[in-house]
C-alpha cells in the first residue's frame, strides 16, 4: 500500500510511506560467506522469514519539490523528480538548503511502527539523486553537511530502533545521478565510492536487518 502525499498528515508530508507485507517464502538471498552452510543461512534468515511486516520510507530532498519544479507538476513519483523532470544537477542542488525538517522524531516513528506491529523499516540512505541521507564522510552532499537541519536522521532511527527492539534496513541506491564519476569511463571510481558508503552505513549503523 502506498500513501499518496495528500493523504498524510503534515508530520510526515512530502514522505512517500510503503507498509511491506511478506507473506509465504523470503526472498533469495546470497550467501555472505561462501563457506556457510544450508543451517547457518537458515539461522541467519530466520528472522526475515518471521518478520512479515514492515515499514518502506522514502524520504530526502525531493520531498522540498513534492512532485513540482518552477510552477508544474512533474509527472511520475517524486522520488523520481530530477529524472523525470530532467533538472540539472546545479538547479537540483538547490533544494538542499531548503530541506529542513524540524518536527522529525525518530521515537515517534519508531513507535508507530511498533504500535503497528511492523518488526521492521526500510529508509533511503540514498536514492538515484545521490543526496545522502546519513552524515557521509565521503562527501558533502548529505543532509548534515549541506542543508540547515545538520542532524543525522538515520543514527537517530538506528539508536532508537535499538531501544525499541525494531529492526532498521537501508536502501542505498547503486544508481547516482549527482556524482560525477558515475558514467560508463569512470564506473570503477564511481564502484569504489559507492562500497565506501556502503562500508559506512554497515559500521556506524549497525545492527542492519537488510541491506
Amino acid at each position: 500500500m502506498r500513501l499518496n502525499r495528500r493523504s498524510l498528515p503534515v508530520a510526515v508530508a512530502g514522505i512517500a510511506i510503503s507498509v511491506v507485507v511478506l507473506c509465504g517464502a523470503t526472498f533469495a538471498a546470497e550467501p555472505l560467506d561462501a563457506n556457510e552452510t544450508p543451517v547457518q543461512r537458515d539461522a541467519r534468515m530466520a528472522w526475515w522469514r518471521e518478520a512479515r511486516f514492515g515499514m518502506f520510507i522514502h524520504w530526502g530532498v525531493y520531498s522540498v519539490a513534492a512532485g513540482e519544479w518552477n510552477g508544474q507538476e512533474v509527472p511520475g513519483i517524486g522520488e523520481w523528480i530530477m529524472y523525470h523532470g530532467k533538472i540539472p544537477v546545479p538547479e537540483y542542488e538547490t533544494l538542499a538548503p531548503k530541506f529542513n525538517p524540524v518536527n522529525f522524531d525518530a521515537a515517534k516513528w519508531v513507535s508507530l511502527a511498533k504500535r503497528a506491529g511492523m518488526k521492521y523499516i526500510v529508509i533511503t540512505s540514498k536514492h538515484h539523486d545521490g543526496f545522502c541521507m546519513f552524515d557521509s564522510a565521503l562527501t558533502t552532499y548529505d543532509i548534515v553537511d549541506a542543508t540547515p537541519f545538520r542532524r543525522d536522521p538515520l543514527k537517530e532511527l538506528s539508536e532508537e530502533c535499538q531501544k525499541q527492539g525494531i529492526r532498521l534496513c537501508f536502501y542505498h541506491s547503486i544508481l547516482d545521478w549527482h556524482h560525477p564519476d558515475f558514467r560508463p569511463d569512470r564506473m570503477d571510481q564511481y564502484i569504489s565510492h559507492l562500497k565506501g558508503q556502503l562500508r559506512e552505513l554497515l559500521s556506524n549503523y549497525c545492527p542492519i536487518g537488510v541491506l
